[in-house]
């Protein structure tokens, strides 16, 4: 009876990743249709980018506000799991910075519509908003604080104030697609750099 179930085991592990990875693949196919048309693109168009039927979706994600908070929380997480990694990676605290103020634009770019997807719960947004503070955050004070221990920024910079500057930079680009965020925020963050000695 024993071997018999964990025969039985394996198969429902490896079944849970397959469906796990084709979540994962749905969502990045959604993120990337909602950064080109909305929030509102149609539900054939992010099947087709994901290379599955509709139903898939549908299973997945019964309605239209399911995949909209899915793609969310994914992107959130993706942001949040990058910081660390890519202050590892990166060649210096900055340049780990500006990567992931880079990948915190795109985030920022892909919730385009967020609001109005859900604005019949207002509670669940505010919900999501929370949560996105909770995560984002502290990954940001991270990488700032490490820039700082280097001598690469001047201290004393607060996270959710960068943030919330860089947030109301990408406002505009919502409405004027010849509007790029990326300039502006660049010098943003030139502002917080030490001045090199002559």
């Amino acid at each position: 009876m024993s071997t018999a179930g964990h025969s039985g085991q394996a198969p429902a592990r490896t079944k849970r990743a397959d469906a796990q990875r084709n979540q994962q693949a749905l969502l990045a196919a959604a993120a990337a249709v909602f950064v080109t048309s909305g929030v509102d693109a149609p539900i054939r168009e992010i099947a087709a980018k994901a290379g599955v039927g509709m139903g898939t979706i549908y299973r997945h994600f019964p309605t239209r506000a399911d995949l909209v908070v899915a793609v969310y929380r994914h992107q959130v997480e993706e942001c949040a799991e990058a910081g660390p990694n890519l202050l590892a990676d990166a060649d210096s605290p900055l340049a780990a910075l500006r990567e992931w103020v880079d990948l915190f634009v795109d985030f920022l770019v892909t919730k385009h519509g967020l609001a109005n997807a859900l604005q019949s719960d207002s509670s669940g947004f505010e919900a999501l908003h929370t949560y996105f503070l909770d995560r984002l955050v502290p990954v940001c004070a991270q990488l700032l604080d490490a820039a700082a221990a280097a001598g690469e920024i001047s201290p004393g910079t607060q996270a959710y104030e960068l943030m919330r500057g860089i947030g109301n930079l990408c406002i505009t680009r919502d409405t004027d697609p010849h509007y790029d965020p990326h300039r502006l925020i660049e010098l943003l963050l030139r502002g917080l750099q030490h001045p090199q000695p002559s």
